[in-house]
């Protein structure tokens, strides 16, 4: 009878030894069509690791919503931010090899380069270009290099130097893109190889991830790429693609559920690869998920109740907090049409990775923590609480922009006849802005950026709207002219009409001057 139990027990431990140490969601697959369906998300690819293997590496529904293309495990989709953890790795590679020092000064490999105020250009070091406390303000600068315009990547590097501080050096947390781009160059600077070259043969191919690309145009040329999907006027239909090269480090990756799994299960593994070589080292891979910029913790909404957290923070192109009382290293990334989400628990050498091709973050929350959950054991109803925040979101905005129209004076006019605010504008880091005379109306066209052109509609006094022409842009601008005292134009300000406006929109960081007068 105790060799029966014995035998018994054994056949069970090696049955359940070849087992996943926690199984996927129960229906997982329903559950991710019920979350497409809820946010009207055309297209899902989901990886999940846990433990040095892949559990999940798939695709749902359509690449296209026109074209009706399934999407697969190898379908690319732009991971957008989540490219700065690549970007971050890549200079953990540089250390590891003995180029450079977080701590290095970054005007020592990059002689040429100004932040706006002196002693930050100074002090400036590796570290302080992925941790978000430079100084910068949120987003700043990045119309500098979104939408497409037609600034070199270098230009736009130079040009950081006419870009205001909003706040001290390391003071406080502010998220920015720009910064990254500086990375690149560093990166470019000590390895001579371009960011693109770098990350493709130092990380890419090292780690067998042979579909990912580091543009979205590589990734069309080699097919089976998601297209990007927004909501115009309330439709949901494809978008044109993020295609400016000025993203690369800081968000222009293009990956999918089969090679991102095997990034995950890198970094999971501290920086370990097949056959017993490293990508990098383990003090690298300590480096790259310690906190380094503090974020506030705000209370979390009744709706998400367990994302209660007591830290939060920035480490080397990864977010940290606490989740449910374990370490949660993360990333989000979002450019037109597509947004993204990896979310990895060292402890349980767990990640998940969520893309999607359409604008809807509570698509990926709702899978990536319900994946999560599943494996601490956990239930709950993650669909139902982001629903109920989009709810609540598209509330709050509606308000706001109702409360915003009920405050113009519809009896004012402008104090100058419209020809008098036409002119040459220049801000002194954007560059040149043309407001025309066109068809009896004012045009304002941001000279580098060809999509941001459009009528200026007169809103009271004289503050107008800039009514972009290219439906996609939603990101409809005040522009508010102030005069001197002889009538004549002083400067101009603009700022996103609507809340919902993606803050890379940085119009609140221009300072328009009649050109010449700068």
């Amino acid at each position: 009878m105790k060799k029966y139990f014995y035998s018994l027990a054994t056949a069970l431990f090696c049955f359940f030894s070849l087992l996943p140490s926690q199984q996927l969601p129960k229906n997982f697959d329903a559950y991710v069509e019920s979350v497409q369906k809820a946010f009207n998300v055309p297209g899902v690819a989901v990886a999940v690791v846990k433990d040095g293997k892949v559990v999940l590496a798939k695709g749902y529904g359509v690449q296209n919503i026109t074209a009706k293309e399934k999407v697969n495990a190898e379908t690319n989709f732009s991971i957008a931010s989540n490219s700065k953890a690549f970007t971050a790795t890549a200079l953990g590679i540089l250390v590891d090899e003995g180029k450079l020092q977080w701590n290095d000064r970054v005007i020592d490999y990059l002689p040429w380069f100004r932040l706006s105020d002196p002693y930050v250009t100074n002090e400036l070091r590796i570290t302080d270009l992925l941790v978000h406390r430079s100084g910068l303000g949120l987003g700043a600068g990045d119309l500098l290099i979104w939408p497409t315009n037609t600034y070199s990547y270098k230009e736009v590097v130079k040009r950081l130097r006419n870009v205001p501080l909003a706040t001290s050096f390391r003071s406080t947390y502010a998220y920015d893109n720009v910064l990254y781009l500086v990375a690149g160059e560093v990166i470019e600077a000590v390895s001579g190889m371009p960011w693109g070259e770098f990350i493709q043969k130092k990380i890419l191919d090292k780690l067998g991830m042979q579909n990912t690309t580091v543009t979205y145009f590589d990734a069309v040329k080699k097919g089976n790429a998601a297209t990007p999907h927004g909501e115009i006027n309330t439709i949901v239909r494809p978008v044109a693609a993020s295609d400016s090269d000025k993203t690369n480090p800081a968000a222009s990756i293009n990956s999918n559920a089969e090679d991102i799994a095997k990034w995950m299960i890198c970094q999971l593994d501290s920086g370990k690869i097949s056959g017993g070589e490293r990508l990098f080292s383990a003090t690298t891979s300590k480096n790259l998920w310690t906190l380094v910029t503090p974020i506030p913790v705000a209370p979390a909404r009744k709706e998400l109740a367990p994302l209660k957290a007591n830290f939060a923070g920035y480490g080397l192109g990864f977010f940290m907090r606490d989740f449910r009382g374990k370490k949660l290293v993360w990333h989000t990334g979002g450019l037109s049409g597509m947004v993204s989400f990896v979310a990895m628990i060292p402890e349980l050498r767990l990640g998940v990775a969520v893309f999607t091709n359409q604008e809807q973050s509570g698509a990926f929350y709702s899978i990536g923590y319900r994946v999560l959950d599943a494996y601490l054991n956990e239930n709950f109803d993650w669909l139902a609480g982001y629903k109920a925040m989009k709810a609540r979101s598209d509330s709050m905005t509606a308000a706001a922009e109702k409360k915003t129209a009920s405050l113009r004076d519809s009896l004012s006019h402008p104090s100058l006849p419209l020809e008098k605010y036409a002119g040459m504008y220049r801000d002194a880091w954007y560059g040149d802005i043309s407001i025309t005379m066109k068809e009896g109306k004012l045009f304002m066209q941001m000279t580098a950026t060809p999509s941001l052109g459009g009528f200026l509609e007169h809103y009271q006094y004289d503050t107008f709207i800039a009514r972009w022409s290219d439906p996609e842009m939603r990101a409809d601008a005040f522009v508010t002219f102030s005069l001197k005292p002889d009538g004549s134009i002083e400067s101009a300000k603009m700022k996103a009409v609507s809340p919902a406006t993606d803050f890379s929109f940085d119009f609140h960081d221009l300072l328009l001057k009649p050109a010449g007068k700068q």
